[in-house]
């Protein structure tokens, strides 16, 4: 089997599980405490808008660890989608299917639905509540939380902080809410 056949076989959730476990100790080891995705968007700003504006003036290049491993997400995700593609459709439960095809969404040759996911949705109500609407809140609620849900359900659980706790919960009851709620409403817009 060569290494290409052997990074395209399916894995076990559980090893990514023990790689993101690793990660905390890692970071702790080599002096750094926090971990996640939504502080480098003040990372970047901080780089290359050094303006007067006070919460953006301090040393960014302490954290370029952070923007070299959100770069590999993204140089990750595109080697992903274009050269380590699944031809098969995504497996989905037999039950699900049948929830999800009576709210007319039949296709999963994608990672995501593109009966919901394309750009003639975008002008339309649905989209709006996907894209904007969605997006919105996500970005509202990781600044409101004080970052996002790998950096408080990762690194702030592993560090004993009490908003990182409340804000998982949160996240954890949001996404409950949403996902039993809010887009089976949506789905039949």
């Amino acid at each position: 089997m060569s290494f290409i056949e052997f990074i395209k076989q399916p894995w076990h959730w559980s090893v990514a599980g023990v790689i993101i476990g690793l990660i905390v100790p890692l970071l702790l080891i080599l002096g750094n405490k926090s971990f996640g995705i939504s502080g480098n968007l003040r990372h970047v700003c901080a780089a290359c808008f050094p303006g007067n504006v006070s919460f953006f003036k301090y040393d960014w290049k302490k954290e370029i660890w952070n923007l070299v491993f959100a770069g590999g997400i993204i140089i990750g995700g595109f080697i992903a989608a274009y050269f380590l593609r699944d031809p098969n459709q995504v497996a989905v439960a037999p039950a699900l299917a049948t929830s999800l095809a009576e709210k007319g969404i039949t296709d999963y040759s994608n990672m995501v639905p593109t009966q919901i996911f394309n750009w003639d949705n975008l002008l339309t109500l649905k989209g709006l509540f996907f894209f904007v609407v969605g997006g919105f809140m996500v970005g509202f609620g990781t600044r409101y939380a004080g970052g996002c849900t790998s950096g408080h359900a990762i690194s702030g659980l592993a560090n004993l902080q009490w908003p990182s706790l409340v804000a998982t919960i949160a996240f954890m009851v949001g996404g409950f809410i949403s996902a039993n709620l809010i887009v089976p409403f949506l789905l039949n817009l």
